[in-house]
């Protein structure tokens, strides 16, 4: 990949919490300007500890890049505090749906304007209810009395208020009913084509995300194991068996059943 076509590039880190415990053991991945990268992993692997450490919210909970550099945009990151990073373009969209529950929906994305370098409030509003006419709907209604689906949206669109170039998304999923997942999620697909918005995407839906990530790296205990395109990922035996949950001859399987798993130490000499 040419400089030119990466906004950001995590080389080789290390992340420690309270100066002792190791949790990131080297990690390096790339995104490409205008593309969508899938993180993934069981939990406790470290990807939301990898979103942290590129959005700077990683020092809120004691916690340092040891080794290794993060760059945005041919800028060095890792040692600057979350505010600079994210007037920087970053935006970090946390799992749980964090809305403000006493503001309104549409008081919530307004919350983000203050990151905003061009175009005025009423721009970012157009914008963030094209891509979410729900939330349009919904905007005079308190955003703690909104359904999950639609306080996912919420947070979703006011990271969008901010203009980022990077979003890092961590879990987006998570506590949704299948039909509103899908719907965010073609929605997420809109604005990374039509707005060309970058996205960091952390999800424990495996399939799911290899269908809206075309390149996908694979997180254990700290360190990549693995990294390809999606097409082939989804075609890795290890992939279905750990993964999608499928046998080699496409049936499910549980994990009890898993004799070898061949992945790819690439940490190892």
């Amino acid at each position: 990949m040419q400089e030119t076509d990466r906004i950001l590039r995590v080389n080789n880190i290390e992340v420690k919490y309270h100066e002792v415990i190791l949790v990131l053991k080297g990690v390096s991945i790339e995104i490409p300007r205008g593309g969508i990268v899938g993180l993934l992993g069981a939990n406790g692997a470290g990807k939301s500890t990898t979103l942290k450490s590129i959005s700077g919210l990683l020092k809120v909970e004691v916690g340092e890049v040891t080794d290794g550099a993060i760059e945005f945009e041919g800028v060095q990151i890792h040692k600057k505090n979350a505010v600079d990073i994210a007037k920087m373009g970053i935006i970090q969209v946390i799992e749980g749906r964090k809305v403000f529950e006493h503001l309104t929906v549409e008081e919530n994305l307004r919350v983000g304007a203050h990151l905003r370098k061009t175009g005025s409030v009423k721009d970012g509003l157009g914008l963030v209810y094209h891509y979410f006419p729900r939330l349009k709907e919904k905007r005079r209604e308190v955003a703690g009395f909104v359904s999950g689906g639609e306080q996912q949206m919420a947070v979703v669109g006011r990271a969008l208020m901010t203009e980022p170039k990077l979003v890092l998304l961590d879990e987006p999923s998570m506590g949704l009913a299948p039909m509103l997942i899908h719907e965010i999620f073609n929605i997420l697909t809109k604005l990374n084509s039509e707005e060309r918005i970058s996205i960091l995407l952390v999800e424990q839906n495996v399939k799911l995300a290899l269908n809206v990530a075309p390149y996908a790296y694979i997180l254990e205990n700290g360190r990549v194991v693995m990294d390809d395109t999606s097409e082939r990922l989804k075609e890795n035996e290890d992939i279905k068996d750990f993964y999608l949950g499928l046998s080699e001859k496409g049936k499910s399987k549980s994990f009890a059943d898993v004799k070898h798993y061949k992945r790819r130490k690439r940490w190892l000499t």
